[in-house]
């Protein structure tokens, strides 16, 4: 299905090397959209971009690492210089590191608190100003943060990835009473299981398995379904905002 009111918006994607993140591109590339993709694999990023401006859409592969203040202003620049005010994000970039709590694996914390809760507010103070604008200017402004239903259902293991993503989507809910005011929307997207690279960086093969498991008995989102919803919530009448989704596999508790 082809969504309404995409074409000409000016996009950035992060964690846009795979996953839903590439999905996201793509998908909103195809509707008409400039998208900029955000990763740190500037191979990946380069052949997904040329796939992108074969298939006749337009693409910029810029390499950043959201946990990074410096690459992330650059990569603002970046887009900025090539395309200009920006009126949507798509905060995606995340890891996925479970561990008990008690075996102490403060590496791990620290990498999921700085990519998926600071490197979301990076990238927000980096556009922010871009965002408002282009709704000053009466343009459609979107903010997309991908969360996860870890936010609100606990896991073994996921204690701190779930903490991590239950402050993406408490912050989401209180950024609208700053952005919405401003005719900036902001929308929180709570995924299930889901068809990404997240599980490749579990260093246990237990907890890995443990996850294929729970995928047999109830599915996967595909990446692409993912996609669709983030391209419907961004195609409604710029009035109308779509603030919570939580979608699940129907199998899913």
């Amino acid at each position: 299905m082809s969504y309404e009111n995409l074409a000409g918006r000016t996009v950035v994607v992060t964690g846009a090397a795979s996953g839903i993140g590439e999905a996201v591109a793509v998908r909103l590339a195809a509707e008409g959209a400039r998208v900029a993709l955000l990763a740190r694999r500037a191979e990946r990023l380069e052949a997904i971009a040329g796939k992108i401006r074969a298939d006749g859409g337009e693409a910029l592969a810029v390499v950043a690492d959201v946990t990074d203040d410096g690459s992330v202003d650059a990569a603002a620049a970046r887009v900025r210089e090539a395309y200009g005010t920006v009126d949507m994000i798509v905060n995606n970039a995340g890891v996925m590191l479970p561990n008990p709590v008690d075996a102490g694996r403060i590496d791990e914390w620290q990498r999921m608190i700085d990519t998926n809760v600071t490197g979301v507010l990076r990238v927000i103070r980096a556009f922010t100003a871009d965002l408002v604008a282009a709704a000053q200017q009466g343009r459609t402004a979107d903010l997309v943060n991908i969360s996860s239903i870890g936010a609100h259902i606990p896991f073994p293991t996921y204690a701190v990835y779930g903490a991590t993503k239950a402050a993406v989507t408490y912050l989401s809910q209180s950024l609208r009473t700053e952005f919405g005011p401003r005719n900036v929307r902001v929308t929180n997207i709570e995924p299930g299981l889901t068809e990404t690279e997240l599980a490749s960086h579990i260093d246990s093969g237990d907890l890995r398995a443990q996850i294929a498991g729970i995928a047999a008995e109830s599915g996967f989102l595909a990446s692409e379904e993912l996609a669709d919803l983030v391209a419907y919530t961004a195609s409604r009448p710029r009035h109308v905002n779509l603030r919570q989704i939580m979608v699940l596999p129907t199998r899913q508790a």
